[in-house]
């Protein structure tokens, strides 16, 4: 798990293309650090494995489903990349829980300036956005930010100055894609609700049990 607070600015030093996966190899020496083989990275919101490293680079493979889905496989050697390591017991958690499983690519159709603040509007399937709520949090690129509009099609998000200087937001520009997981709490919440609904008479679990329960 992760908690979308972006912890370095990786830089993509090289890029190998296999027929639908992708091997990365990434300069970051913060993140480096203390690395093993076998860990798991989140790299633009993509929950990626360590397969090698040394000095101040680690190399991650992508397999076919997160080229598939995600924008990694437009990324070009010397771009910039988000990335965080796996959130540990003893960690706080400031942001929020991020799985690093992107579900989706949203397009940034605004950029508007308020204040010190930057609002950020992504627009994106209506499967994403059923999951996206005012107030909630959703975590663009791999970054855990708070929903400050949203409707059938698009979100906004606000990000203040140090989100802008620490991450890819800082110099994305409309018509940029970005890497989209919204928030796997309302999808547990909808998929009992479903079951609940469904059950046969007489199941354990039933609409009214979780009524009662106060997870309605």
């Amino acid at each position: 798990m992760f908690t979308g607070l972006i912890g370095e600015l990786g830089e993509i030093k090289r890029i190998k293309r296999s027929a639908k996966s992708l091997q990365l190899t990434i300069n970051a020496p913060r993140t480096a650090a203390n690395i093993r083989i076998g860990d798991s990275i989140a790299v633009n919101g993509a929950c990626l494995t360590v397969v090698a490293f040394a000095g101040e680079e680690f190399t991650v493979d992508v397999m076919p489903e997160s080229v598939t889905l995600t924008t990694i496989s437009k990324l070009q050697q010397g771009a910039k990349v988000n990335l965080e390591k796996t959130l540990t017991l003893q960690d706080g958690l400031d942001g929020h829980l991020v799985s690093g499983h992107v579900e989706g690519i949203g397009i940034i159709v605004a950029l508007e300036k308020d204040d010190i603040a930057v609002l950020v509007t992504v627009k994106c399937l209506p499967s994403l956005t059923k999951y996206i709520v005012l107030k909630g949090s959703v975590a663009i690129d791999g970054i855990s930010l708070t929903v400050t509009a949203v409707s059938e099609e698009l979100f906004t998000v606000s990000i203040i100055p140090h989100t802008a200087k620490v991450t890819t937001l800082g110099f994305k520009k409309v018509g940029d894609q970005v890497n989209i997981e919204t928030d796997i709490l309302a999808k547990y919440v909808e998929k009992l609700l479903n079951q609940a609904k469904n059950h046969s008479q007489g199941s354990s679990l039933d609409y009214k049990k979780l009524l009662d329960n106060g997870f309605i």
